[in-house]
């Protein structure tokens, strides 16, 4: 039997070893990556990783809870919340040089097309254009044409600019655009059929039409593209590797038995 990520949440709800056991193996690996992405300064903060694994264990009401069992792009984004929002917590961003707030930038940006603000906001997630471009699906001399015309456009709105400006302001942008959420905002299954291919051209247009507009939807498209990218990372961690990450949470380690079966041994 193939053991889930519908699995993992139910069992770690219930407080079971097993759960604990496939989260640790499973996601410390995305957990650091997250960290070493977005905070390189940090990469190899072995405290930090510790520290966000032990809030995890004690709050499991805010990740676990929440969740009726849910595909794992969805537990991505939440886990992406959390990791990002510790890390932040205990060591701020430091103000940008220029600052830019999403008013400015929808304005600016407004003659883009969908995908060319897309990969412009994934430069506030701090990927350049090889990773945009596979998540768009794009050429990367696409992705970096729509940066430039961007950078260009922004330019002009701006007193002060640089052409780094929408990388350097991308934890403002993003926690603006999280507050921006309308009614009419889009459910996660919207973005995920067109990302997997299953939208028709009638939902994809009617979705377009919103979105286009609305910089809180663009994020939640792009951080389900990004949950993508995470749902494929290869890393997982063996035994001997996840036994600390247990015991620092109080979890005994579970018979080699359970290792076998989660690693279809």
């Amino acid at each position: 039997m193939i053991y889930t990520c519908y699995d993992m949440i139910r069992d770690c709800r219930e407080g079971k070893r097993e759960g604990w056991a496939y989260f640790v193996s499973r996601y410390v690996p995305v957990l650091g990556w997250l960290i070493g992405h977005y905070f390189p300064s940090r990469k190899n903060d072995a405290a930090l990783v510790e520290r966000i694994l032990v809030s995890l264990r004690a709050s499991t009401a805010s990740l676990f809870d929440s969740f009726d069992p849910a595909p794992e792009r969805h537990f991505l984004l939440a886990l992406r919340a959390r990791v990002l929002g510790e890390a932040e917590r205990d060591r701020g961003t430091p103000p940008a040089e220029c600052p830019l707030d999403l008013e400015t930038l929808a304005e600016a940006l407004a003659p883009l097309t969908l995908t060319e603000k897309q990969a412009v906001w994934l430069e506030t997630m701090s990927y350049d254009e090889q990773p945009t471009s596979r998540m768009l699906k794009m050429a990367p001399d696409t992705a970096v044409r729509a940066r430039e015309r961007a950078a260009e456009m922004l330019r002009v709105k701006m007193s002060s600019w640089r052409r780094s400006v929408v990388a350097d302001n991308g934890a403002v942008l993003i926690g603006e655009a999280l507050k921006a959420r309308t009614a009419d905002c889009l459910p996660a299954k919207a973005f995920l059929d067109i990302i997997d291919g299953r939208a028709t051209w009638s939902n994809r247009g009617q979705m377009e039409r919103h979105v286009n507009s609305c910089w809180h939807c663009i994020d939640h498209f792009c951080r389900l593209r990004e949950a993508s990218v995470l749902r494929d990372l290869p890393n997982q961690l063996s035994e001997a590797e996840a036994d600390p990450y247990l015991k620092l949470l109080g979890i005994e380690p579970e018979p080699r038995a359970f290792w076998k079966k989660l690693r279809g041994k």
